[in-house]
C-alpha cells in the first residue's frame, strides 16, 4: 500500500468538521468562514473516495468552482499532490483530469458552463464557492448527472446574501430524510485570534460577518450603507504629477467615468481620493466621455491607469468602430501618450465583491475611513453612493430598476476598488495590462 504524501498534513480536530466528514448524508451543504478548512476537507474527502474506487472500475469524481480558471487554481495542484505518485496512472494537464491505477478519475471543472458536468455519470463531486454559481447549476445540471450512480455532492462556500445557497442551506437543515445535511462554522474556530482581529479591522462590519462568520445576511436598504456625506465628503486637491486612476462603466445614458488618486485624506488617514467625474446625462458615448476626461485633466503629467467594465457595455458605442476599450485607448493615448495603461479584467467580478470592496474602503470595522470624495468635483457619485438601493428580496443584488440614473458611477468606482483593494478573502480575477 502506498504511503500518504507529505501534502497530507495533520489537521486540528474540529467537531463540526468531524461531523461533516463522517456524515452519511448524500448532499452536504457547508456554509463556513474564509480560510476555515472547508475546501481542504472537500479535497481530502474526494481523493479518499477516488482511492477507494467506489466499488466501480471507472469511478468518476469532479471538483468544481464558478469558473474553470478558479477551479484550477483552487483544486488542481493540490489534488495531484494528495494522490500518492504510485497510484497515479495518467495526468492530463489540458483537460484537468487525473486518472488513478484503480480506474477512478478526478476532474476539475468550471461551472461558468454547467453543461460541462453532463454526459457520463458521476460518483461524487464538490461545488466550491457555490453561492457564486448560477442558480440552476446544481438542480438542472449537477444533480441529474449524479442520478445514475446515486452520487454524492458537497456544496460549500461563504454566503452571498439570501440567494440560492441560503435556500439550499435551509432545505438541508430542515431535511428529515437523511439525504441532506447542513454544516456551519466560523473562521474564528480555526484561524488565530490575531488574524481574525486583523480581518475585523480591514472589513466593514457586514462584510466581516458574511466572510468570516459565514452569516446569511438579509441585505436591504442602501447598497453603500457605510457612506456618510458628513464623513466622506470634503474639498480635495488634484495633483497633476501624481498617478491618476480613471474608472469606466460603459453606458449611453448617462455616460460616466470617475477619477481618483491615492494619497492623504483630510480625516488624517491615507486612501482613495475621488477628484473628479464625468456625467453626461443623455446620448453619450465612449469618445465623448474620454474627451471630457482629457479636458478635465489636461494638466496631467503623471501616469494614468484605466479600470472598468470588462464587457464594454450592453449599448457599446463602438459596435462599428471597435470595442469600448479600443476607443478609450485611442482617445486617451492622444491626451496622455505612453503614460496611459489599460488594466482590463478578463471578466467582471461578482457584484457583491464590488459592493464589499467599496463599503470596506468607505469604513472599516475599526472605524477607519479610506475613501473620500470632493462633492463639488464628483456630485453625481455622491448621489450614487447615497441613493443606490438593494433588491428588497434580501439577496444582496443591486436594484437597477429603482432609479435608472443611478448605479453607473458607483459601479465604475467599484471595478477599480475590487481590483486593487478587495475585501479580505475574495479572489479577484487577473487582468490583462495593455500599454
Amino acid at each position: 500500500m502506498c504511503p500518504l504524501t507529505p501534502r497530507w498534513t495533520e489537521l486540528a480536530y474540529h467537531p463540526e468538521q468531524a461531523r461533516l466528514f463522517c456524515s452519511a448524508a448524500r448532499f452536504r451543504v457547508v456554509a463556513a468562514g474564509r480560510r476555515s478548512g472547508k475546501t481542504e476537507l472537500a479535497k481530502r474527502f474526494m481523493v479518499m473516495k477516488a482511492l477507494q474506487g467506489g466499488g466501480r472500475p471507472d469511478a468518476r469524481f469532479f471538483a468544481a468552482a464558478p469558473t474553470r480558471d478558479q477551479a484550477k487554481r483552487i483544486f488542481w495542484d493540490d489534488l495531484k499532490r494528495l494522490v500518492p505518485p504510485g497510484l497515479t496512472a495518467r495526468v492530463r494537464e489540458q483537460a484537468l483530469t487525473l486518472d488513478l491505477v484503480n480506474g477512478a478519475r478526478l476532474a476539475v471543472l468550471g461551472m461558468d458552463r454547467p453543461e460541462r458536468v453532463e454526459g457520463a455519470p458521476w460518483d461524487g463531486g464538490v461545488l466550491d464557492e457555490f453561492a457564486d454559481m448560477k442558480e440552476r447549476a446544481f438542480s438542472a445540471h449537477v444533480r441529474p448527472a449524479l442520478s445514475d450512480r446515486r452520487g454524492w455532492c458537497w456544496l460549500i462556500g461563504v454566503p452571498e446574501g439570501r440567494n440560492h445557497f441560503w435556500r439550499l442551506f435551509c432545505q438541508a437543515r430542515e431535511d428529515a430524510s437523511g439525504e441532506w445535511a447542513a454544516f456551519h462554522w466560523k473562521s474564528a474556530d480555526i484561524l488565530p485570534e490575531a488574524e481574525i482581529a486583523a480581518a475585523r479591522r480591514d472589513l466593514d462590519p457586514r462584510t466581516f460577518e458574511q466572510e468570516y462568520e459565514a452569516g446569511f445576511l438579509h441585505f436591504e436598504g442602501r447598497a453603500y450603507y457605510c457612506f456618510d456625506p458628513d464623513r466622506h465628503c470634503a474639498p480635495l486637491s488634484y495633483d497633476p504629477a501624481a498617478p491618476l486612476v480613471l474608472c469606466f462603466d460603459f453606458n449611453v445614458s448617462p455616460g460616466v467615468a470617475v477619477a481618483c488618486q491615492e494619497g492623504d485624506l483630510p480625516c488624517g488617514s491615507t486612501g482613495t481620493r475621488v477628484v473628479g467625474e464625468v456625467h453626461i446625462p443623455r446620448d453619450s458615448n465612449t469618445r465623448a466621455v474620454c474627451r471630457e476626461l482629457a479636458r478635465l485633466f489636461a494638466a496631467q503629467c503623471g501616469p494614468v491607469a484605466c479600470y472598468g467594465d470588462a464587457s464594454g457595455g450592453a449599448r457599446a458605442s463602438a459596435k462599428v468602430c471597435g470595442s469600448d476599450w479600443d476607443l478609450v485607448r485611442e482617445e486617451l493615448t492622444q491626451a496622455f501618450g505612453r503614460r496611459l495603461s489599460l488594466r482590463v479584467p478578463k471578466a467582471n467580478p461578482a457584484e457583491r465583491a464590488r459592493l464589499n470592496a467599496v463599503n470596506t474602503r468607505l469604513l472599516s470595522g475599526a472605524g477607519e475611513v479610506r475613501l473620500m470624495l470632493d462633492p463639488t468635483r464628483a456630485p453625481n457619485l455622491a448621489r450614487d453612493l447615497e441613493g443606490v438601493r438593494l433588491d428588497p428580496d434580501g439577496s444582496g443584488r443591486v436594484d437597477k430598476a429603482a432609479d435608472p440614473a443611478l448605479t453607473h458611477l458607483s459601479d465604475a468606482l467599484g471595478y477599480y476598488l475590487v481590483r486593487e483593494f478587495p475585501a479580505a478573502g475574495r479572489v479577484v480575477r487577473p487582468v490583462a495590462v495593455m500599454g
